[in-house]
Formats: structure tokens, C-alpha cells, sequence
């Protein structure tokens, strides 16, 4: 049986089914499939940074961290303007 974990995501407590990298998690967050150097499959670009616990997590890296019990996860997306 798959322990559940609870993150704080963007400020908000998340459920996950058991622990999860932070690629599944964007995965999950954007809909679309993203290949193991964090690039979405389709050939689209995604303009999202990660942060877990206020660190940055590159984007090389998502398919290789595994968030834990407690992790707070910032997801930022880039938009044009200001």
C-alpha cells in the first residue's frame, strides 16, 4: 500500500499518493508529458521553475528529486510583461 504525503504546494497543503518527483508533480500541474531533462515531450517550452524548501531545483533534475513528507514546492511561471 502506497503511503499518502502531504507538501505544501504554492502555499497550500497537496496530497500525493507516496512520494513523487518533482517532474511527475509538473507533469501532473501542466498536463503534458515531461521527458527526464524536464522538457515536455511534445516539443512545447514550459517557462516553470521549481523550488523545493526555497532551493532551486533544475529543471536537468525534477525526474531525479523526490519530494517528502513536508516539502514546501514553489512552482513560478514565467509570463511576458510587467
Amino acid at each position: 500500500m502506497t503511503e499518502t504525503i502531504t507538501i505544501t504546494l504554492n502555499g497550500d497543503a497537496h496530497a500525493l499518493a507516496g512520494p513523487t518527483t518533482a517532474r511527475d508533480l509538473v507533469s501532473g500541474i501542466v498536463d503534458k508529458d515531461i521527458a527526464a531533462d524536464g522538457t515536455p515531450v511534445d516539443g512545447s517550452r514550459l517557462g516553470i521553475a521549481v523550488a523545493v524548501d526555497g532551493e532551486v531545483i533544475r529543471r536537468g533534475q525534477w525526474s531525479h528529486f523526490t519530494l517528502a513528507q513536508g516539502h514546501s514546492v514553489d512552482i513560478v511561471t514565467a509570463v511576458q510583461g510587467g
